[in-house]
């Protein structure tokens, strides 16, 4: 069908001749109501961002000198988030001369870590930045 008689069909019919693909032999158009399928374009993006899920990032700061109970309090709460969804960075902050003593950070991580598998997965291994040593934990 040539150009005029596309533009003929779509007026006579009172909507748009829209060009689908113009590099195509021939082109490829459609004849549409653009307010209209606009309007669907739209509703249809919004209905997708209503059903997507956000991820927080949950932050849990904890001293190298915690004590078992607060701890298992800590965990707890880590595990709260884990089971909504939200992704978990757990700092363990180092003071004065707890900085000598990294290998004990380590040490930390590893046991909460190995107190976490049966609800997280490590996502990102073990960072030192500064006085903190983080690592991050999301759901399995």
């Amino acid at each position: 069908m040539s150009l005029s008689e596309a533009l003929k069909v779509a007026e006579e019919a009172g909507v748009d001749l829209i060009e689908i693909s113009p590099s195509a032999d021939p082109p490829v158009a459609k004849v549409v109501d653009w307010g209209k399928y606009q309007y669907q374009k739209m509703k249809e993006q919004h209905k997708n961002q209503k059903h997507a899920k956000t991820v927080e990032l949950k932050q849990m700061r904890m001293s190298l000198k915690i004590g078992a109970n607060d701890l298992e309090i800590k965990l707890r709460k880590i595990r709260d988030f884990l089971k909504v969804g939200h992704k978990v960075k757990i700092f363990i902050f180092f003071r004065g001369r707890e900085m000598a003593h990294q290998e004990l950070g380590y040490e930390m991580i590893d046991r909460i870590v190995a107190l976490l598998e049966n609800d997280a997965i490590l996502e990102q291994k073990p960072q030192m930045a500064g006085r903190n040593l983080s690592i991050v934990v999301r759901s399995k």
